[in-house]
């Protein structure tokens, strides 16, 4: 399964960089919209997406350098939306209002396209879901801040299978070696101890940024 991040705090050469998180998965499933959307399509057409084969949306939770991108609706056709159900009605709203969607909320586990999965709803504070994908290798683990923890989205995830990568934002996360059954982890976006990340796992930890572009 192709992985593609279009948006994050960090970008490689030729593409924009700001504080948030996307990511495409596969061509039909986005993940999140960043905190703008003028970046996030810069970063779309620098990797020359197709957004016309995206059918599928899913945001990890209520904060705007995940759903500060949201206006890309209006480019994409008809679109499923899946959303955690604590999602703040006005957002909810927002979203009801372009004509091309349908919203789902989640609140348990479920699939919500070919060989991608919700976790569902996770946490007791800033409520999230993240995604867990069928790839190649084995299951990925996409995260957007993992609020809830990165250990207890790791327990639910591993629910589906033996997690072979991690990629995304792990907010607070400092149990280190929490990961060292892990094959590939590429912290992105919140994530506070990157540096700490790569010098224990230099060899199976990747860099991320908007524009890396992964088969798993």
């Amino acid at each position: 399964m192709r992985l593609r991040v279009l948006f994050d705090n960090r970008a490689m050469e030729g593409f924009k960089a700001d504080w948030g998180f996307s990511c495409l998965i596969g061509d039909q499933v986005l993940f999140d919209t960043g905190a703008n959307l003028s970046i996030l399509l810069h970063n779309i057409n620098r990797l020359e997406v197709d957004i016309k084969k995206i059918h599928t949306l899913a945001l990890s939770h209520n904060h705007r350098d995940h759903a500060g991108g949201i206006g890309i609706l209006e480019k994409l056709g008809e679109v499923k939306v899946y959303l955690p159900s604590s999602f703040s009605r006005s957002l909810k709203k927002n979203i009801a209002s372009f004509s091309n969607t349908e919203i789902v909320e989640i609140s348990g586990s479920q699939r919500i396209a070919d060989r991608v999965h919700t976790t569902g709803e996770l946490g007791s504070g800033t409520k999230e879901q993240s995604l867990v994908v069928e790839g190649d290798d084995g299951w990925t683990l996409v995260t957007g801040c993992a609020h809830p923890g990165l250990e207890t989205i790791l327990e639910k995830a591993e629910e589906f299978g033996k997690i072979h990568c991690v990629l995304g934002g792990f907010h607070g996360f400092s149990r280190l070696y929490a990961l060292e059954h892990i094959s590939l982890i590429i912290p992105c976006h919140c994530t506070s101890k990157k540096k700490e990340i790569h010098e224990l796992y230099k060899l199976s930890s990747k860099r991320c940024g908007a524009g890396l572009d992964i088969e798993v």
